[in-house]
């Protein structure tokens, strides 16, 4: 394999969409999890047509933020891994390959986080 920086930027590339498919999970996780509790105040008001199950949109939601956060972090370790493979040469002077590896590690702890902080409401 040459060293040309292309491919690393090719592999940060990829790093970045998974981030972006995580950040997706982990927001429509949130809008999944906060749907339940626009459920259960319509059966309070007393909407005929609602039932009142709002945990089961909670468990939803939490499941798809943990993927998220999981996708990233996965990806961020396939990604140092990849880094490890690679020449001296194959990064321009002065580039650090560390700031979206870094990125995607505080990214997997804030969506674990909000993942967190959802479970304790529902238990509350």
């Amino acid at each position: 394999m040459p060293n040309d920086p292309r491919i690393f930027f090719a592999a940060e590339r990829t790093l970045l969409a998974w981030m972006r498919s995580g950040i997706a999970l982990i927001g429509i996780g949130f809008v999944i999890a906060r749907f339940g509790l626009f459920v259960h105040l319509l059966a309070s008001e007393g909407a005929s047509f609602v039932h009142d199950r709002p945990i089961y949109s909670a468990g939803l939601g939490i499941a798809f933020i943990i993927a998220g956060a999981f996708a990233i972090l996965l990806a961020s370790i396939q990604q140092q891994r990849y880094i490890r493979t690679l020449g001296s040469d194959a990064l321009p002077p002065g580039y650090s390959a560390h700031y979206a590896i870094i990125l995607a590690w505080i990214l997997s702890l804030l969506g674990l986080a909000l993942a967190f902080i959802l479970i304790q409401a529902e238990t509350l």
